[in-house]
């Protein structure tokens, strides 16, 4: 085997409650209902109530912020504070209005929140809190896409955390992801510590695909916090699809559904499983020129029988196992007859240069008629399990439908969802 939408900021920030139904959930405003502040009024008037009071103990960043009104309905929310802008929603009713993410951690943030009621006076009342500082916050980084990335049709978002995530739940409802096409999709947890993002069939090319990750504040396990909120923009450019057949000892290769080019290819020459190449759907991950390749990942280091250090140019990385479609100009005369590497999709320097500067990351790349099948974990193998299995890998049991304005749960659940793996071109 081979080795190898954007809100105004400053230091006043406003988020008003009128126009904010959209983003409500049915439950989303159960914890409203205490009468804790309501004062009693005269006949008509309105009785306004603002969570966290002032005064009290310093609210844990996951409180929500929560506005209630009895004897009339709300007109207007605004919430200051040096931190991000605070969005928020208001119920069809008009007498409640609550925070949509988990708040900041030692942040203060100032509440004012007008009401009019049914003698047709309004009442203001207003509440200034700090929330509690985090004794420890949840790091995370993005394996991929890179923010302002062209990537492939097939990309996920690939997210690592710094530390172990406890209640992956409340991480999950942290996310929003935005896509100027309509797609399902659903997060998927493969530890403690990595979660992706796939969709259920491939992307469609030119898709603009952004991420709001709101993890500030929100609790991701005993005394741990979300740190910074994330935002990650990329676009899908066009569909790269390329298909590699280790019996007919070539590769095509489509672009936007027509192909470009078939590569004359030498694979894994097999004996053992080391040598033979993976079977299945991989993704292109990244690209070096030149890359030293080395037996050492498996632990056969100089002086080991078996051992090579090599150094390929125009590497196209398609797994974490060592494969890459790399340069080969010592087996141009077995490519296009015969498997002779060790695991690794040979082709000449001329079509090796052109796959090179063609690829995107995230690019589908099949590999057909090998007995080693790719495992999903294996680097960016996620295609290869069965979407209905990826669901149930979600902390939330389900998959969004995602458009412009953000993600909605589908209707199917984990157990009805339809077992199909994305499309295979």
């Amino acid at each position: 085997m081979c080795s190898g939408p954007g809100a105004p900021s400053g230091p006043h920030l406003r988020a008003a409650a009128l126009g904010l139904t959209a983003v409500v959930a049915g439950a989303g405003l159960a914890g409203c209902s205490s009468d804790a502040g309501m004062v009693a009024t005269g006949a008509g008037e309105v009785a306004l109530a603002v969570s966290p009071a002032e005064g009290g103990a310093r609210p844990r960043p996951d409180s929500p912020i929560a506005v209630q009104a009895r004897q009339g309905t709300i007109e207007n929310v605004t919430v200051s504070t040096k931190g991000e802008q605070v969005e928020g929603a208001l119920s069809a009713d008009r007498t409640q209005w609550r925070s949509r993410w988990s708040l900041q951690p030692a942040t203060e943030y100032t509440v004012t929140a007008t009401a009019l009621g049914g003698d047709g006076k309004t009442r203001t009342k207003s509440s200034r809190f700090k929330t509690a500082a985090a004794k420890k916050t949840l790091g995370v980084t993005f394996e991929g896409p890179y923010n302002k990335e062209v990537v492939g049709v097939g990309m996920p978002i690939v997210m690592k955390f710094a530390r172990e995530v406890s209640d992956r739940a409340a991480v999950e409802r942290a996310m929003e992801v935005r896509s100027s096409n309509p797609v399902e999709g659903a997060w998927h947890w493969f530890d403690g510590q990595t979660m992706v993002f796939r969709t259920k069939n491939f992307w469609p090319r030119q898709t603009k695909v952004s991420l709001r990750a709101h993890l500030s504040g929100v609790a991701a396990g005993k005394d741990v916090y979300g740190g910074k909120n994330q935002t990650l923009d990329f676009r899908v450019g066009d569909e790269h699809i390329s298909k590699a057949s280790e019996d007919k000892h070539n590769l095509v290769v489509k672009k936007n559904g027509k192909i470009v080019r078939k590569i004359p290819v030498s694979m894994g020459k097999g004996g053992v499983r080391k040598y033979t190449t993976t079977n299945g759907m991989h993704l292109t991950m990244d690209k070096g020129n030149p890359v030293t390749m080395t037996s050492e990942w498996e632990g056969c280091g100089p002086g080991c029988a078996g051992y090579y250090s090599l150094t390929v140019a125009h590497a196209v990385r398609i797994s974490n196992s060592g494969e890459y479609v790399h340069s080969a100009p010592w087996s141009v005369g077995s490519q296009g007859n015969s498997n002779v590497s060790h695991g690794c999709i040979n082709a000449s320097p001329s079509h090796a240069d052109w796959f090179y500067n063609f690829s995107q990351r995230g690019d589908p790349f099949e590999v057909t008629g090998s007995n080693r099948e790719l495992e999903p974990d294996n680097g960016w193998g996620y295609w290869q399990m069965k979407w209905q299995d990826w669901v149930k890998g979600s902390a939330l049991k389900q998959s969004m439908r995602i458009g412009p304005q953000g993600g909605t749960p589908m209707q199917n659940s984990a157990e009805g969802a339809v077992a199909e793996s994305g499309q295979r071109s």
